[in-house]
């Protein structure tokens, strides 16, 4: 027996000790990884080879593994807080070094719209351009929009309503002036409403009229604002004369019923309930597309089915959400929403080759090999989610557990240093 023994053990223990106190203190860091001290036993060289008899001169810490095991994902509710639910790590940079890789999801907005951690460095991913198609290829820091989103003309209009067959012609003799008063409801049957946008996003308001005319006939009157769209406020005339099958199924005038243009001219404005006076002036003509192919005319109340367009009005930036494939959506104020960017995660053929720079980040090496990039829930990677944190993958149990082996472990080599010394001690007393 000899002293070195007892002394690498002290030190193997004494560095088992730092990772397991490591592993301890950073139980609650979200997205830290355990690490475990790995041992191997040392051999004196024989120069005339091995021997059986060789007896071990200690051990030695072979390696500090790190292990990455996927943590529970808890909730948190913040929108910004990612976890990834399987194999990947956020990519996040200073903008000078080399990208560093994390598991921890706890990032914010900072005030220039950067998606940043706790130390500032920013979420990689993909951009989207002003129409929200995001635009792959290579990651850069994601920028969220700080402006509104702009205004979108209506081009197109689709309505999908039933007319019922059953009810009573409203339409008066063709000599009578005018043929429908829009104040009076016995002079229609049935009218829907949908608000359209002009260029500057200033809405206008749109009321269909629908009035029996005969057996399967409807006229389709239109007023904007109040205003009729055909023929004078005196004398309105029809923007459709509607034609059913006899079944109701379909309509066979106007045939295509799929692109009917309608077309308001000016000028055309808004008032004050209150005073009357004009609040906006709408921009015009304003021509939109509209589709009433799913119009039928069966024996069953009046209903509308669907009855959508495609404009809006200016808008403000309310709210980003995340989905599971790491789509940054941007919602607006007036209801819209699109893509501001997408994250691109990265993988490793070993993670544990990955070099620790602290700060809950990591670098790649020659051992990690080369990142290999995707997106969220493509191919090997995980999926996202969003409002959610990856916790620690350490069973706090466990490492405390490991403490007291290590310390018995620990003692347990000084005691062979003790013995030892008693050894030479009875040999130094020898006469």
């Amino acid at each position: 027996m000899s002293f070195q023994q007892g002394l690498s053990g002290l030190n193997a223990t004494s560095k088992s000790l730092d990772v397991i106190g490591n592993n301890i203190a950073n139980a609650n860091t979200y997205g830290a990884k355990f690490s475990r001290a790995e041992f191997s036993d040392m051999y004196a060289t024989a120069l005339n080879g091995a021997g059986v008899n060789n007896v071990g001169i200690g051990v030695n810490l072979a390696a500090v593994s790190q292990q990455f095991t996927q943590g529970n994902i808890s909730t948190t509710g913040n929108a910004m807080d990612l976890a990834i639910n399987g194999a990947g790590f956020f990519q996040v940079t200073d903008g000078v070094s080399p990208t560093q890789y994390t598991r921890n999801g706890q990032f914010k907005v900072d005030r220039d719209g950067y998606i940043v951690n706790n130390d500032k460095l920013k979420l990689m991913g993909y951009p989207a351009d002003a129409l929200g198609n995001i635009q792959p290829g290579l990651a850069q820091p994601l920028q969220l929009p700080t402006s509104g989103i702009a205004p979108n003309k209506t081009t197109k209009m689709e309505m999908e309503f039933n007319l019922d067959s059953r009810a009573a012609v409203t339409a008066p003799a063709a000599s009578v002036t005018p043929q429908i008063d829009f104040t009076d409801s016995k002079t229609y049957n049935n009218a829907t409403s949908v608000t359209v946008y002009d260029s500057k996003g200033q809405d206008v308001a749109l009321t269909y009229y629908y009035q029996k005319s005969g057996d399967n006939t409807w006229n389709v009157y239109v007023t904007a604002n109040g205003q009729p769209v055909n023929g004078t406020a005196a004398a309105p005339t029809p923007w459709q004369t509607l034609t059913f099958s006899t079944d109701g199924k379909t309509l066979t005038s106007p045939s295509p019923a799929t692109a009917l243009n309608l077309t308001l001219n000016g000028p055309l404005t808004k008032t004050d309930p209150k005073t009357g006076a004009v609040t906006t002036t709408i921009v015009t003509p304003l021509s939109t597309t509209v589709s009433l192919a799913g119009a039928t005319q069966y024996g069953s109340t009046f209903g509308v089915t669907n009855l959508t367009q495609d404009g809006y009005a200016p808008g403000q930036l309310t709210s980003i959400t995340i989905d599971a494939d790491g789509v940054l959506l941007a919602r607006y104020s007036n209801g819209q929403s699109k893509p501001a960017g997408q994250l691109e995660l990265a993988n490793f053929r070993n993670p544990q080759g990955l070099q620790p720079l602290g700060g809950n980040v990591w670098a790649s090496t020659h051992a990690s090999g080369e990142a290999v990039l995707g997106t969220p829930s493509q191919g090997n990677m995980g999926v996202l989610q969003s409002g959610a944190l990856e916790e620690s993958n350490i069973d706090l149990t466990g490492e405390l557990v490991n403490m007291i082996t290590a310390q018995r472990i620990y003692q347990a080599n000084a005691q062979t240093i003790k013995t030892q010394d008693q050894v030479m001690q009875t040999l130094v007393n020898m006469r």
